[in-house]
């Protein structure tokens, strides 16, 4: 069989020409072995019909396997020519032959060189996009970084905005004024707190000893 890897035959044929070639081996060939059976059979009634026959089975069978030898023999060198001739001259596709899906090639060819630098410019393109994705997914991140700031800024702005309605209801509109106001309740608050807690031990300590 033929090593020739025959590509651009397979592109055209859908399958190799050597598969092709190697099916019609085997055809013949099993065609063969089924004719030297019908052969060996018939040989076999004709002499077992003789009164005075001395061959035998046996001996009938070695003759057609040496008779098969010799077929398979003789037809593998005809085969041999036969696909060299098939292979040269039906299934294969000469050289300044150009199929239409690549006619393209023809009215726009490039040189390998020109190919690499094409691959070499995919490349390239392919690691900006890379790059570009990543630092869109970083600016994305940051974006929602953001959002959640902005979230929290919108939070504190909304809690000035009730520390200073609070304060102009007990009547001080100035910052410094609600702050100073606030520092003086929280200290108030504070003593308090002190104070509750001074009294609840005493309490239990007055428990304890009763």
């Amino acid at each position: 069989m033929s090593v020739n890897p025959m590509a651009y035959e397979t592109q055209f044929f859908g399958f190799t020409p050597q598969t092709c070639m190697l099916r019609v081996y085997i055809a013949f060939q099993d065609y063969l072995f089924e004719m030297m059976l019908v052969v060996e059979s018939v040989i076999l009634k004709k002499l077992l019909g003789l009164p005075d026959c001395k061959i035998s089975p046996f001996q009938i069978r070695k003759s057609t396997e040496k008779f098969l030898l010799f077929m398979k023999e003789h037809f593998d060198k005809l085969f041999s020519k036969m696909e060299e001739v098939l292979l040269q001259l039906v299934l294969n596709i000469p050289n300044n032959v150009l199929l239409p899906e690549d006619k393209v090639h023809e009215q726009y060819p490039y040189s390998k060189e020109q190919f690499q630098a094409l691959q070499d410019e995919i490349r390239q393109l392919q690691q900006q996009y890379r790059a570009e994705a990543s630092a869109g997914q970083a600016l994305r991140a940051e974006l929602e970084e953001q959002k959640a700031v902005r979230a929290e800024l919108e939070k504190i702005l909304q809690w000035f905005d009730g520390l200073e309605n609070i304060c102009r209801e007990h009547g001080t509109s100035n910052f410094k004024e609600s702050f100073a106001f606030l520092t003086q309740n929280s200290k108030k608050l504070q003593a308090v707190l002190q104070d509750v807690e001074k009294k609840s031990k005493r309490i239990k300590k007055h428990d304890q000893l009763l």
